[in-house]
């Protein structure tokens, strides 16, 4: 393919089967860190300039307002600079520096909200609130407002369900990160158009109150709902069969072990929604199962994958590699 502008590089990323122990079931592994921006959310970003644009709410030169723990803004700043928009992208300290570094390399300008809460904690409530602010009080500009915005799902249902309609005829199981609910809500519906059996199985982190419980901190990036913010409208719970949370220690050893044993890098929210489906398909022998893994784990070196950052917080757990190696292997073992 050959693109005119960055944002007909968005999609078409590649879907990777991993070798499994498990006997009779597949894993597919779609690999969102080969959008343009590295994430899934680069589809979102597309969606919502798309829609604000046809609507007349984005005027020519305009500037966009967005609250978000970097993915997103990074989307958004990449196709503001090809679009030429201002973008103020409200992130707090969760973001990693590495995203943070990429949305000003983009010319975006990042403001940072400081607040109270402990390490770990996400700070989604005063994001939101300061974007809404910002937006209020500056001439043309456009909040997006992920959570809520219907062209966050669209986005998804428009090309990430198609794509993978069309590689796989059947697909039993569907594992996705739940956090504005955009991206597993829009798949889902998309998919379920064409294959009404398949099962959906939503993830958040230990600490999210999406799927119910107490609210706590957790460090997986961009994912889940700290308690005291609203769930955003884009979390269809009709589309979504299951809900389980996985907790950091699990996710981030189950990303590392991909790093080492299989040669992919992927983030702290992917090492979540592996785990969640390696225990769907042990527990139901699904034939066929999708996880969609949001971005790469190229931008957390410093933290999930740095021994150190992990041990200061108690999070460094190699225990989980034995169980992990009982059933995911090798691809030199598939030869």
């Amino acid at each position: 393919m050959i693109g005119r502008s960055v944002s007909d590089l968005v999609g078409r990323t590649p879907l990777l089967e991993l070798p499994l122990r498990i006997s009779g079931s597949r894993l597919f592994l779609k690999l969102e860190k080969f959008n343009p921006g590295q994430s899934m959310k680069d589809r979102m970003a597309r969606s919502m300039l798309d829609d604000a644009e046809r609507s007349g709410r984005l005027a020519p030169g305009g500037t966009i307002v967005e609250s978000s723990s970097g993915n997103t803004a990074t989307g958004l700043a990449m196709l503001a600079a090809e679009r030429q928009y201002r973008l103020i992208a409200v992130v707090d300290r969760h973001a990693s520096a590495e995203k943070l570094r990429t949305i000003r390399a983009y010319g975006a300008e990042v403001r940072l909200v400081e607040t109270d809460l402990g390490d770990g904690r996400v700070g989604t409530a005063a994001r939101e609130a300061l974007a809404h602010e910002i937006a209020a009080t500056t001439p043309g500009a456009v909040y997006l407002n992920q959570p809520d915005n219907p062209a966050n799902a669209s986005g998804y249902a428009d090309t990430l369900a198609a794509e993978l309609a069309s590689e796989l005829p059947a697909i039993d199981l569907l594992v996705g990160a739940v956090g504005t609910g955009g991206s597993l809500s829009g798949t889902a519906r998309g998919l379920r158009a064409r294959m009404p059996g398949m099962r959906v199985v939503g993830v958040e982190p230990v600490g999210s109150i999406i799927f119910g419980g107490a609210g706590g901190s957790y460090y997986q990036s961009g994912t889940g709902t700290p308690e005291g913010v609203a769930i955003g409208q884009n979390v269809d719970f009709a589309v979504i069969d299951q809900g389980v949370k996985v907790g950091d220690r699990e996710a981030f050893a189950t990303a590392r072990f991909l790093a080492r044993q299989n040669g992919i890098l992927i983030g702290g929210s992917g090492g979540g929604v592996l785990y969640a489906a390696l225990e769907a398909i042990t527990a139901s022998g699904a034939p066929t199962t999708i996880a969609i893994v949001a971005d790469g784990g190229e931008k957390y070196l410093d933290t999930i994958f740095d021994d150190e950052w992990l041990r200061a917080r108690g999070l460094l757990d190699p225990t989980n590699d034995a169980v992990l190696g009982a059933r995911v292997a090798r691809y030199r073992e598939q030869e």
